[in-house]
């Protein structure tokens, strides 16, 4: 074709997401294998939302309400923020969208880690503004560096906590040292994905430092603690004239009808989101007591993901376990490339991995003997 695409848009690199449980099993010959690679919630959906959706299907001829009302003034309630401080997305990498278009231009930079969740790069480079990448400090988010590499042309500062894919966290002294060093114009985003997993007192909770006078998002999603990956669902809390900006780009319909009944029903289900973390800690306790007695070094996490360092080609022992039918995330593309990521699942799938681990290292330690 003769047609060219706008440069900024020629250096993205595509987004890789997981693949499908069925499309692995097509790829590899085989059956009966478990997903411990996407982060989602080994319980399924909460049964609530199920409930919800299978109500509101009778209505699937009808536009969804484009304010998502009763959603956002449910989420407000709970949470303690005021409704016009919230703003729906279709996933919070939806709201990440909307906050690139509005506050950016091309020209302008945009700090976040690396290793980090790729939709910020991708759409940061998507209006023309330009990604300043500051290396971890280990498996730790490097505020000082953040800092740092803050320049006249930096508009906006993307951090997760907890850290996605290293687990790590920060805490509210650290942040708000952090925020002391950075020029009121600059759009910081706290990216929360994980925070419903977070057990250490000392995380940093990003409603404890929403404000209308400082230009701080807050995103958080509906796909992880509460298992509703499937129908994309997430929304953003901000300084209400932030939020009024971001309405000027949100399309109308960009949260559908089932989502929002779902969520809305998901924040009632406190015994579900109960049993989620419960599982979530005593079963993460479980695979990191096995993998020390198994000589295996892991590292800490505030998520319901954590890494572990295999001491040999990541993606070798990926490809091994994908042939037993086991399926992690191997950290070769992040930077680790003796490391893999493993999502915490149920009792079951989680003594599976450890079986299958144990067999591929130890078939590893003999073909190389």
């Amino acid at each position: 074709m003769k047609i060219k695409p706008a440069d900024n848009i020629l250096s993205i690199k595509p987004y890789p997401p997981g693949k499908p449980v069925e499309e692995v099993e097509r790829e590899y010959g085989i059956a009966g294998s478990i997903k411990l690679a996407s982060n989602e919630n080994p319980l399924g959906p909460s049964p609530k939302a199920v409930a919800a959706i299978e109500k509101a299907l009778s209505n699937l001829h009808r536009y969804p309400d484009a304010s998502g009302y009763y959603l956002t003034s449910k989420l407000a309630s709970r949470l303690g923020v005021r409704p016009d401080q919230v703003v729906l997305g279709n996933g919070s990498d939806d709201v990440i969208g909307m906050l690139a278009r509005v506050y950016l231009q091309p020209g302008d930079t945009a700090v976040m880690t690396s290793p980090s969740f790729l939709m910020y790069e991708i759409f940061v480079r998507t209006v023309g503004a330009s990604p300043v990448m500051v290396p971890l400090n280990g498996l730790t988010v490097d505020l000082a560096a953040m800092a740092e590499a803050v320049m006249e042309t930096t508009k906006m500062i993307f951090i997760t906590n907890p850290n996605n894919p290293t687990g790590g966290h920060i805490t509210a002294a650290q942040f708000e040292a952090f925020m002391a060093r950075i020029p009121s114009h600059v759009v910081v985003v706290l990216d929360e994905a994980y925070i419903e997993f977070a057990s250490d007192l000392d995380c940093l909770d990003g409603l404890k430092v929403l404000s209308d006078d400082r230009p701080i998002a807050v995103l958080r999603t509906f796909s992880k603690a509460y298992g509703l990956a499937g129908i994309r669902i997430g929304y953003g809390m901000m300084p209400s004239e932030m939020a009024a900006m971001l309405h000027r780009v949100r399309q109308p319909f960009n949260t559908n009808s089932l989502a929002q009944a779902a969520a809305a029903a998901a924040l009632d289900d406190e015994e579900f989101l109960r049993e989620t973390r419960e599982l979530i800690r005593s079963e993460l306790k479980f695979l990191q007591d096995e993998l020390t007695k198994m000589g295996i070094r892991w590292f800490p996490t505030q998520a319901n993901f954590f890494l572990i360092d295999v001491k040999q080609s990541a993606r070798d022992v990926f490809e091994s376990l994908l042939r037993q039918g086991v399926i992690v995330r191997s950290m070769v593309s992040y930077g680790y490339p003796e490391y893999i990521r493993v999502t915490v699942g149920t009792h079951a799938e989680n003594a599976r991995f450890l079986e299958a681990l144990e067999r591929v290292l130890k078939n590893r330690e003999k073909a190389n003997a």
